[in-house]
Order: C-alpha cells, then sequence, then structure tokens
C-alpha cells in the first residue's frame, strides 16, 4: 500500500532572507500581502491583549484594518471591555498568526484614539447592517437574550429607514505606536527564526535583535 507522505506539524512555508530586514513596516507589508494570498479567511486577524486598572490581563481577536509607520489601526467600542481597559491603561499587544504560513508578528506599545474625521471616513465603509450592528449593540454589556438584540437591530433600522447610517459617539478608532516589533518563522525542530525590531520611543529610531527561538 502506497503513504501518503505528509508535511510534518510545525512546519511551513519559510520566509528565506527575513531576518535581513532592515525595516519592520517594508517587512510587515511583505507578509500581510503573502498571508492575504494564502490565509483562506481574516488575515488581518490579530488577538489585541489590554489589562484592566488591576493589571488582569484580557485578550480578543480584532480586525487590523490599516498598518504603518505611524503604527496599526483597528475599530471598536469605547465603552466596551476594551474600550474601558484602553482609557484606563493606555497600552496593548498585538498578535497577528498566520497558520497557513506558519508565521506570527507580535507587537506591543502605546495606544491614542484617532480623531473624530478618521473613525467616520472608515464607518462610512462598512455596510449598513454592519452600522445598524453598532448602534444595536451595547458591546461587551448584559444582553438579556438574542430577541432583545434583534429587537435593537429592528428598532434602529426602523430609526434610520429613510436616511444614511452615521456613526455612534462611542464608536471609535485607535492605533497602537509600536515600541516593538516582532517577526517569528516556524523552522523544523523548534529552531525557528525570530528578529525582534525595538524603539524607545515612537520616533526614535528602530534596533534590531536576532533572538533564541
Amino acid at each position: 500500500m502506497n503513504e501518503t507522505k505528509q508535511q510534518p506539524f510545525g512546519r511551513g512555508p519559510q520566509a528565506p532572507g527575513f531576518a535581513a530586514a532592515q525595516d519592520p513596516f517594508d517587512l510587515f507589508a511583505r507578509w500581510m500581502e503573502e498571508a492575504s494570498a494564502s490565509e483562506p479567511l481574516d488575515p488581518n486577524a490579530m488577538a489585541l491583549a489590554t489589562a484592566d486598572v488591576l493589571g488582569l490581563p484580557n485578550v480578543r481577536m480584532v480586525l487590523l484594518k490599516a498598518a504603518g509607520p505611524e503604527g496599526f489601526i483597528f475599530y471598536t467600542n469605547c465603552e466596551s471591555a476594551k474600550g474601558l481597559e484602553l482609557a484606563a491603561n493606555p497600552k496593548a499587544a498585538l498578535l497577528l498568526y498566520w497558520k497557513s504560513l506558519n508565521r506570527q508578528i507580535r507587537v506591543r506599545g502605546p495606544v491614542e484614539s484617532l480623531s473624530d474625521a478618521d473613525a467616520d471616513a472608515y464607518f462610512a465603509t462598512r455596510s449598513r447592517e454592519s452600522r445598524i450592528g453598532a448602534w444595536a449593540s451595547r458591546q461587551s454589556r448584559s444582553l438579556a437574550s438574542r430577541a432583545a438584540l434583534e429587537e435593537a437591530v429592528e428598532r434602529h433600522e426602523a430609526e434610520f429607514a429613510d436616511r444614511d447610517v452615521p456613526r455612534p459617539s462611542y464608536w471609535k478608532s485607535y492605533r497602537v505606536a509600536p515600541l516593538e516589533i516582532e517577526f517569528w518563522a516556524s523552522r523544523p525542530h523548534r529552531l525557528h527564526d525570530r528578529i525582534v525590531f525595538r524603539r524607545a520611543a515612537p520616533d526614535a529610531s528602530w534596533v534590531k535583535t536576532r533572538l533564541y527561538p
């Protein structure tokens, strides 16, 4: 009987030469482009870690909507658990992991809220249903039943039936200004490749270091 050769678990497409990169955002853009071509669903999904006023950590998945030299941008309800945690402790960590490539990127840094104009511009690109959903959901707060949520959706659909759906004042944009960006790529026998770019402040120069796996 012929045996099917399988790729050992934990080994995926390698990223040859990435350790020679000098600019973390150029490398990030290249990896994101490759992930967009290979990841079947939401290549921009990332884990967002925050901490509350007592230092207790919290983590959840959000969508990265833009990235560049100034930082990594996402949008959320500022009255949600993550919004309240960011208001009390405006620092965060991000993690993007692409199983199809066996690569991950970790980011840490301070967080700032962007302008209402920025939030308005992105909110306008969302589907009407998603914009209605932003009004209907009191994110992270107690919900009596699924029916109560559906009733809220119906109520706001009626409210905005004859006009455009505006952005709720609590729906905001945030940017993580990275002080650290780490790139990790799987290699055989757990001898992975890791490089990290660090800087003392968002306007400082990057220092690159190669790390043991």
